[in-house]
């Protein structure tokens, strides 16, 4: 075996992390995740109109740039205090679930399935037809599961004109009239995604049936209760999954953060930062693992750390003060410094101020929190899970999976209850003075903007993506970010071939590439080096 390694595989690649990891009888004991590329967008942003937070903040990410226009256009909406009709909302909400829907299946198929295919799984029962269905391009499953994963965004497009880069949505409602042939179009195309590829190849059973799942053993009961549901490819998943241990590993933090994500339309008509949480459906909030404890979810509350990252200062900040002063990498280096990436804090109560995991695997277990309101999701499923086998791989990836028959059951409800001879916008007054913040749930996790105008321009803007909350260094009292946690404790059975680091980021779901560094820790010795890819 060579000293060194390096793999670069094509397809899976945005080259802007690397990992290194040490290792000690082949488990890691400890990681640091370096996001390698600097773009400056919050810089890009100083002095400009307002609104240019809705044209430039898409353009950060070109799979969810949906739900970049989305927080951005309500952080808008709270600063100039804006009114917004209930069909906006409506329109609003469909179009941010429908760009989430588009990242279930692409996600599993084309990122994160093929690791499944690797040799080191091939002991299994189930390996040959895991390969047979996920291998890439050439797996029954991948062809069709990755082509009809485009189906909810032309619903997006029948609204906003566009996916990706729409501008559609701005403050005050949407910009778009839709007809009666343009609903009915969404209908057909959602229930077609639904069929085809949710219940004929995911499921294997309706999405009503799936939705009784309550808790864990309510999952094992249904993947054995037909040979519909133990064949479809979540079946298939789940039984080779406990096998090869994805239960085990990738634990992480342990705590979860959630911004929350569509409004009840009669709630939010006058969107107000105080106002946010009680109108939400998919709900905000704050779980502390090592407590079991739920917190609401309060914005003043959050943090940026930029003691191990390549900025000016150790400063620990509220985004309304952030910062963004870089460095050159060369001598934040020398300080110590290791990573573009801020380290997102929050300050628990009676915890003080700690790393969060984002994504839908936080979402989902603060659905498992009772519900304060009969319009607010409550759902027990994920957590269950959580308390039963604990946060890992396995219930990452099932947390992800489950929102597909969720939103497309609140899709299908949104597009029934629009009202095509109500109005979709409502001009508002552009104040020259105030601050917003603005959230979503993007289908990786926690997106927020926050911003603040000053004589009619942009005196600071800061944007916290979920793979910030998720890839974020060491901050200031030395403690690991999420992803950096999730990865210590992993056993590597092949240090030439690490596919449980790729598994392992990948069920994060990071918009980022890792290349892989292995160090031995009592040798100091490089085992190898990899690349392994990940899609924006």
């Amino acid at each position: 075996m060579p000293d060194k390694m390096r793999i670069s595989p094509l397809g899976r690649v945005e080259g802007d992390l690397d990992l290194r990891v040490t290792l000690r009888d082949g488990v890691v004991t400890d990681a640091w995740t370096e996001a390698s590329m600097f773009r400056g967008f919050e810089i890009i942003l100083r002095g400009k109109d307002p609104q240019a937070g809705l044209i430039v903040t898409p353009r950060i990410c070109g799979i969810c740039g949906g739900s970049h226009l989305y927080k951005a256009c309500y952080a808008l909406d709270t600063a100039w205090r804006t009114h917004v009709p209930r069909n906006a909302t409506l329109i609003r909400n469909i179009a941010q679930a429908c760009e989430t829907l588009l990242s279930i299946p692409r996600w599993f198929y084309a990122l994160f399935a093929i690791d499944l295919t690797n040799k080191n799984y091939a002991h299994l029962p189930e390996y040959d037809e895991v390969v047979r269905r996920f291998a890439p391009f050439v797996g029954t499953s991948y062809e069709p599961g990755v082509t009809l994963s485009g189906k909810p965004v032309e619903i997006y497009a029948l609204f906003g004109g566009q996916w990706p880069h729409s501008s559609f949505m701005i403050p005050g409602g949407v910009m778009c009239a839709p007809t009666l042939s343009d609903v009915t179009r969404a209908i057909a195309i959602l229930d077609y995604w639904k069929r085809e590829w949710l219940e004929k190849q995911w499921l294997g059973c309706s999405v009503e049936r799936w939705m009784e799942i309550k808790s864990w053993n309510d999952l094992l009961v249904w993947a054995d209760e037909n040979d519909s549901q133990r064949n479809s490819d979540c079946g298939l998943f789940l039984r080779f999954a406990l096998r090869a241990g994805l239960d085990k590993f990738g634990q992480g933090c342990g705590s979860f953060i959630s911004t929350g994500t569509y409004f009840k339309p009669e709630l939010y008509e006058n969107p107000t930062v105080d106002g946010r949480n009680a109108a939400l459906i998919s709900r905000s909030g704050i779980y502390d693992g090592s407590k079991k404890a739920f917190h609401d979810f309060d914005h003043l509350n959050v943090r940026e750390d930029i003691t191990n990252a390549f900025y000016r200062g150790q400063s620990l900040l509220h985004p309304w003060q952030g910062e963004t002063d870089p460095i050159d990498p060369l001598d934040g280096h020398k300080q110590g410094k290791y990573s573009w990436a801020k380290s997102p804090r929050y300050n628990v109560p009676n915890a003080g101020t700690m790393p969060l995991e984002a994504g839908p695997l936080s979402r989902q277990i603060i659905a498992g929190r009772a519900a304060d309101a009969s319009h607010q999701d409550y759902d027990p499923f994920i957590l269950d899970a959580v308390n039963t086998i604990g946060p890992n791989v396995l219930t990452r990836v099932m947390a992800r999976m489950h929102e597909a028959p969720k939103y497309t059951v609140w899709v299908r409800q949104w597009l029934d209850q629009l009202d095509l001879h109500d109005k979709f916008y409502t001009k508002p007054i552009e104040h020259t003075e105030g601050r917003g913040f603005g959230a979503t749930e993007a289908a990786r996790g926690s997106l927020a903007d926050w911003i603040v105008i000053s004589n009619g321009r942009i005196e600071n803007y800061q944007v916290i993506t979920p793979t910030a909350w998720n890839i974020g260094p060491r901050d200031g009292t030395g403690i690991n970010g999420p992803m950096e946690q999730a990865f210590i404790g992993t056993e590597i059975k092949d240090p030439s071939d690490p596919v449980e680091m790729g598994i392992v980021a990948r069920s994060f779901d990071s918009c980022l590439v890792c290349t892989v560094h292995a160090y031995d820790e009592k040798t100091g010795k490089e085992l190898s080096s990899f690349r392994i890819g990940e899609m924006g």
